[in-house]
């Protein structure tokens, strides 16, 4: 038996696979409908919507087979993530990195298999949509078309999730995808006994900028924000833009006090922009910041709502007003 190799590109490919948030998920239609299609068009026994992870092969859909992951070491789809083709055995007893693999000796005694690599939107390979059959088969042109088709569907479905967790115009995550982030990474800092702090900003006097300078000029400076906020936070921060002129960081590993300090460094990366931009008009925010201590049972939204009280005290007290610029 032949281990699949491992690709160039691993570690991105996991970053990708994990960024996703998908792994462990419960299954979902629009999935589901893809292998039973293809169970159904190739008269196969199991079909798989399969996501190569660092040590396992997970299977987000499966029709036809019980297991919801296989070790990666024995797995097929390890393969077929390595080229950009379809992957085909045609028959595993007669191909020596397969002869005497657990999945052909034992359950499900796989003969066939054709994997399409499922590529995300940067390009990384993170699985396979395959299909399986206890009896050697061969493919012919129009089989091929057919299963790139429904592996373009996967992809498709795998991408909206992205999308539908992404805010349009900034380009950062939306209200749903920092719901999700943030629970996660609340959790994790529980399990390791680190502290966390919420941050809710919103931009004050944001409408005089629309109605002064206009929406276009309105979707600049949300990006522009956005933006900033990029450069200033950590990679292991989360970041959003949860609606309108309203933004939010979850801080990890960060006591309230701390996240103060980063609070007012990153008001000074934002001071600094608008003596440098000089677009009529400077960019300025209110914020609110709830920290929460590891041993605290601490929901997300619950969080949101605390934070922006308190931003909400802060922008009544006027503490960073937006000036626009007066004409000459």
């Amino acid at each position: 038996m032949k281990t699949p190799d491992t690709p160039e590109n691993e570690q991105d490919r996991l970053e990708t696979l994990r960024s996703i948030d998908i792994l462990d998920t419960d299954p979902e239609e629009r999935f589901d409908r893809l292998t039973r299609m293809a169970k159904r068009m190739f008269g196969v026994s199991i079909a798989l919507v399969s996501l190569v992870d660092e040590n396992r092969q997970w299977f987000k859909s499966k029709a036809g087979l019980d297991a919801c992951e296989t070790g990666r070491d024995i797995s097929f789809c390890g393969h077929a993530i390595l080229g950009n083709d379809i992957f085909v055995i045609e028959d595993a007893l007669e191909d020596e990195r397969f002869t005497d693999n657990p999945l052909v000796t034992g359950d499900p005694k796989i003969r066939f298999y054709a994997g399409a690599p499922l590529r995300y939107l940067d390009g990384n390979k993170i699985g396979t949509l395959c299909i399986i059959d206890q009896k050697p088969r061969v493919l012919d042109t129009e089989d091929y078309t057919m299963l790139r088709d429904l592996a373009e569907m996967a992809e498709g479905e795998l991408a909206a999730i992205q999308l539908a967790t992404i805010d349009d115009l900034t380009k950062i995550s939306n209200r749903r995808g920092f719901v999700s982030l943030a629970q996660n990474s609340i959790s994790l800092c529980a399990r390791q006994g680190s502290p966390v702090s919420m941050v809710f900003l919103d931009l004050d006097k944001f409408k005089p900028i629309n109605d002064q300078f206009g929406h276009a000029e309105g979707d600049h400076a949300l990006i522009t924000f956005a933006d900033l906020m990029r450069q200033s936070f950590r990679d292991s921060d989360v970041f959003a833009r949860i609606g309108g002129d309203e933004f939010v960081v979850l801080l990890t590993n960060t006591e309230s006090d701390r996240a103060t300090k980063i609070v007012d460094r990153f008001r000074n990366q934002v001071d600094a922009y608008n003596a440098e931009a000089k677009r009529g008009y400077d960019l300025c925010f209110s914020d609110g910041i709830v920290g929460i201590h590891p041993d605290q049972d601490s929901r997300v939204e619950d969080l949101l709502r605390e934070a922006d009280v308190l931003m909400y005290e802060k922008k009544l007290d006027n503490a960073q007003p937006t000036r626009l610029a007066k004409e000459a």
